[in-house]
């Protein structure tokens, strides 16, 4: 029986207490300068060697060549689900073609939404 006075007890604080998650309606929320957030990716200073994909841990981005490495037809696919967004591509890219945006919405219903063209 005192087990679940304790219970009891706990809820009813639990009630009057404030919630924990912040409620951002205005659709504008306060994020550090630092914070990483969805890739862009730029192709024409991208050169296809595939250092972003073997750095990432998770095998979260794919650079699909279509064409010549000299055509520069190359795209960026990155599984949002996926990634851990440490940021390993992008500090391993040499030619630094991949960067980190403020954008931190993207959070999906549907697990294909998860997949992104960069």
């Amino acid at each position: 029986m005192k087990r679940v006075g304790i219970i009891v007890k706990k809820a009813v604080e639990n009630i009057l207490k404030k919630p924990a998650t912040t409620i951002y309606s205005d659709g504008r929320i306060d994020i550090g300068e630092h914070y990483r957030g969805k890739l862009t990716y730029n192709p024409s200073s991208c050169t296809g060697c595939g250092l972003c994909m073997r750095a990432c841990p998770a095998g979260a981005i794919k650079i699909i060549n279509e064409g010549t490495k000299e055509d520069r037809k190359m795209r960026a696919v990155l599984n949002v689900g996926q990634c851990i967004f440490c940021c390993q591509c992008v500090d391993s890219c040499n030619r630094k073609c991949l960067s980190y945006t403020q954008n931190i919405d993207l959070s999906s219903f549907d697990k294909k939404d998860l997949i992104v063209q960069l």
